[in-house]
């Protein structure tokens, strides 16, 4: 398994419209909405919104790893959504994780800073 990486990006909790219409800065790679009001968008540099009242902040708290499909379902023990790109959270080999599956084959597995050190151990 490759070793987790550190991902940064923008944080950005605001109204759901306003990050449909979002404009991303610089390159995102990914844009995680964990929440219907609440997007996390990896490489981004900035981001333009139309809601004077979001909450935008730098985001360098998280590290990532890309996995096979087939590897991350046998580290999960509830099923991977169909919908392809698609989030799921839950636990990862017993660590509190995201999985960001981009297609029937990969996943990107995202996981809080403090936590890197023990996923890395379980997924060897």
């Amino acid at each position: 398994m490759p070793g987790l990486e550190p991902l940064s990006g923008f944080r950005v909790v605001a109204e759901p419209a306003a990050i449909d219409a979002a404009r991303w800065q610089g390159d995102p790679t990914i844009v995680i909405r964990s929440a219907p009001d609440e997007a996390f968008a990896i490489g981004a540099t900035g981001v333009e919104l139309a809601d004077p009242a979001a909450i935008v902040v730098e985001e360098t708290g998280f590290a990532g790893t890309w996995l096979t499909v087939e590897a991350l379902e046998g580290h999960v023990e509830w099923a991977l959504p169909a919908t392809r790109p698609g989030l799921a959270q839950g636990l990862v080999a017993g660590v509190p994780a995201r999985a960001w599956l981009a297609d029937e084959d990969r996943a990107l597995v995202v996981v809080q800073a403090a936590y890197v050190a023990e996923l890395e151990a379980r997924l060897r």
